[in-house]
């Protein structure tokens, strides 16, 4: 790691965030050669979905779900959940916000770790916290990914509300809690809130769904699921103003202060003791001396298949770019930014297909980790639809013998989104009881374009979950 001040150094490429799409490509575009990378970052070496994201969110949504299956299980005990033990696994997951093991890596890559903020001054040239110069001999990359974004209403700011770093890293459980908005962070955080023992649960969502960019049966299931749970969902409402008795900024996942009055059109207030804000992100791009040019409207970095902006040097992976706002993703444009990058130092041509991200366009996976899970790939039936393609469906509950093997509440249903002209998938839908694991034999089917008829003879084991595929083809035929 290097930390020297006021020093002038040259590096091969240079990255511009730590987190995991930056990783990706200042490993990638290094690898097997002498090139040299830095990779500054102004927070901890793993980012967002190490410390504030993927990992403590998914390790607050297992042991519900497992709790729920034991539950759902004749012959097996279960208890309640030990809320410190939780946290406390949480907490491993994120390594204590210590990202020292992630250093260590970044150092058996050849990565060259700089502390601090970047911000770019001229051509392949960035300037750490104002003190120190670098540029770049081949390439910049932006992997700075995006913050949560809190609407300008009325007294919220002012109140402090939680966003999805405090719901992540709770330290504490509020006994009322209204969550704003009806997306993938809605939909997660009011699950592990109440299996945590949040008591009373209101959702404000300003549009008429859960899930709203997934398949409209998605939202309506995860709607009646949390609705089961006591959850109260307000749909089209418009929060109008927030009051909180003597905010206080008591750190990331501790209660802000005292109780919170919602006013939300057409309802009486609403009284709960903290606010987790679930409304969308805004890209980290306003403090970087950025051109203008290169941002679209809503700040987003727009890049190329080669992850390329327009002015050829300077490249971005993960959400900055605003192609697909997920983790997966960003590893994944990662890597084939830095597969271009290092072609491009050594005149290669990118001819071949992995030097494209094609996933991106209309081939993304995404798992929605609630109950249910929503497990989909492609766009849906709407998407196809308004894109002018002629698309059937099919559609069933998940009803196989795996299904009822698994447990005694297993219920879901699926959907597939077939292009007529080809034969194959544009998209598919899974929502029910663990279904996240059948979505990568979709994501298969969908790139690599597998006819239908071809599926046929993927035969799927008995008894498993997977059996689904055969009464989809067969409702088909």
């Amino acid at each position: 790691m290097t930390d020297s001040v006021g020093s002038v150094d040259e590096f091969d490429v240079i990255v511009i965030g730590g987190g995991s799409a930056g990783e990706n490509a200042a490993s990638y575009a290094i690898a097997g050669s002498d090139r040299t990378v830095a990779m500054i970052e102004h927070e901890l070496v793993g980012g967002e979905c190490s410390y504030w994201a993927c990992m403590p969110s998914k390790a607050l949504l297992r042991p519900g779900e497992v709790l729920g299956a034991a539950r759902n299980m004749p012959g097996v005990s279960a208890g309640a959940l030990d809320v410190g033990a939780v946290l406390a696994r949480r907490d491993s997951f994120t390594s204590h916000h210590n990202d020292s093991s992630q250093v260590r890596w970044a150092d058996s890559q050849g990565i060259e770790v700089i502390r601090g903020s970047a911000r770019i001054c001229g051509e392949r040239t960035v300037t750490v916290g104002g003190a120190r110069t670098l540029r770049a001999r081949h390439a910049v990359v932006v992997a700075t990914g995006t913050t949560a974004t809190v609407p300008d209403i009325p007294g919220l700011r002012a109140a402090l509300p939680w966003v999805s770093r405090d719901a992540t890293n709770l330290k504490e459980i509020p006994r009322r809690v209204a969550v704003i908005g009806g997306g993938v962070v809605a939909c997660e955080s009011a699950t592990w809130l109440l299996d945590l023992g949040v008591e009373e649960l209101t959702m404000v969502v300003r549009g008429h769904g859960l899930l709203s960019k997934n398949e409209h049966f998605a939202g309506e299931l995860m709607a009646r699921s949390l609705e089961r749970r006591g959850v109260r969902i307000l749909f089209g409402a418009a929060l109008r103003d927030v009051q909180r008795a003597d905010p206080q900024d008591t750190g990331i996942g501790s209660i802000h202060g005292g109780p919170a009055t919602l006013d939300v059109a057409g309802h009486d207030p609403i009284v709960v003791d903290e606010i987790v804000v679930a409304t969308g992100r805004t890209p980290a791009t306003s403090e970087m001396g950025l051109d203008p040019g290169l941002l679209d409207s809503r700040g987003y970095l727009v890049t190329d298949d080669h992850l390329t902006t327009a002015n050829g040097w300077l490249y971005a992976v993960g959400d900055v770019n605003g192609r697909a706002l997920l983790t997966h993703m960003g590893k994944y444009q990662g890597r084939v930014c830095g597969d271009v990058i290092a072609a491009r130092a050594e005149s290669r041509p990118l001819e071949r297909s992995r030097f494209l991200a094609s996933a991106d366009n209309g081939q993304v996976p995404q798992v929605v980790f609630a109950d249910p899970e929503v497990a989909a790939v492609g766009i849906t039936e709407e998407q196809a639809r308004d894109s002018g393609r002629d698309v059937e469906t099919v559609e069933l509950d998940i009803s196989v013998a795996g299904a009822s093997l698994s447990r005694n509440d297993f219920s879901g249903h699926a959907k597939l989104v077939v292009d007529r002209a080809t034969d194959t998938l544009v998209g598919a839908t899974f929502a029910g009881t663990e279904v996240a694991e059948l979505l990568h034999a979709a994501t298969i089917a969908l790139v690599g374009k597998v006819p239908l008829e071809t599926l046929w003879h993927a035969v799927p084991s008995y008894p498993t979950v997977s059996e689904v595929w055969l009464r989809l083809l067969e409702a088909r035929r």
